[in-house]
């Protein structure tokens, strides 16, 4: 998962909404979202070469999401997965101090990555590098390959179209939140961030909605949990590469109610 839009009680009806793309290069296998039939209470798509998630949710709430930190000159050779993560908050389902103990202890086995975790009510980043958490707060977020909420044009550009739609939207609609993550607006040369990346690829990955001959945006994702705990998922997953001229995709929604005590 590469970026991530988050309104956290911004809406009467909607207390927690969620935006997300995942980019990966379009070789590596991956299997939609669907509940796993060795986790059935785990909703998530499936990375196939290493058995992990980007992006899950279970049937009483609890949530992660992950997207890396863009440095190259930290990489490690043989990390282990950070999709584990995902798959390992939410089979678990540790509080939030807990495993973000576990994480702070293990970064140093990872490549650079950050971990959006926690419940339906209370979410957190954990930064690798910084070994760092941070609770989030109400109101708009972006997560994506930095900190949270770092000002790339990008993350301006999203978290400003969902502020903007969210505050004055009675009714909310995923295709509306689906139609801000298919923005492939570049950013402009003097805009872009120095991730020590070649410039050449630093504009290729700096929309939204990314398109490459061999990388780019594989599904969108929409989260939305209304104030009577229902959960409603919609996810649209993308032939490789996209047309964005006709973005024609595959559909998987689910929806259920939490059985709140």
């Amino acid at each position: 998962m590469c970026i991530i839009f988050v309104a956290l009680r911004q809406h009467p009806d909607y207390p927690l909404i969620i935006a997300a793309n995942r980019d990966e290069f379009y070789a590596r296998p991956t299997q939609h979202s669907h509940f796993w039939p060795q986790s059935p209470a785990l909703l998530a798509g499936k990375d196939l070469k290493a058995g992990g998630s980007w992006m899950g949710i279970t049937r009483d709430g609890n949530f992660a999401a992950l997207t890396n930190i863009r440095d190259p000159s930290r990489e490690q050779t043989t990390p282990s997965s950070r999709g584990a993560l995902v798959t390992d908050f939410l089979r678990a389902g540790h509080p939030i101090t807990e495993y973000s103990h576990r994480l702070h202890n293990n970064a140093h086995r990872y490549n650079g990555y950050n971990l959006l975790f926690g419940n339906y009510q209370h979410l957190a980043v954990f930064n690798s590098h910084r070994r760092s958490l941070e609770h989030l707060a109400n109101g708009f977020h972006g997560l994506s390959n930095a900190q949270l909420n770092t000002p790339w044009p990008k993350m301006n550009r999203g978290i400003s179209a969902l502020k903007e739609y969210v505050v004055n939207t009675k009714t909310l609609l995923s295709d509306d939140l689906f139609t801000l993550l298919t923005d492939d607006t570049p950013a402009l040369p003097d805009q872009l961030p120095d991730t020590g990346v070649p410039k050449e690829w630093e504009q290729r990955l700096s929309p939204i909605f990314i398109r490459t001959p061999e990388y780019g945006t594989r599904s969108s994702t929409v989260l939305m949990i209304t104030k009577n705990a229902e959960i409603n998922w919609f996810e649209r997953v993308f032939p490789v590469p996209a047309d964005m001229s006709t973005l024609h995709f595959e559909r998987y929604d689910y929806s259920w109610k939490i059985q709140q005590e």
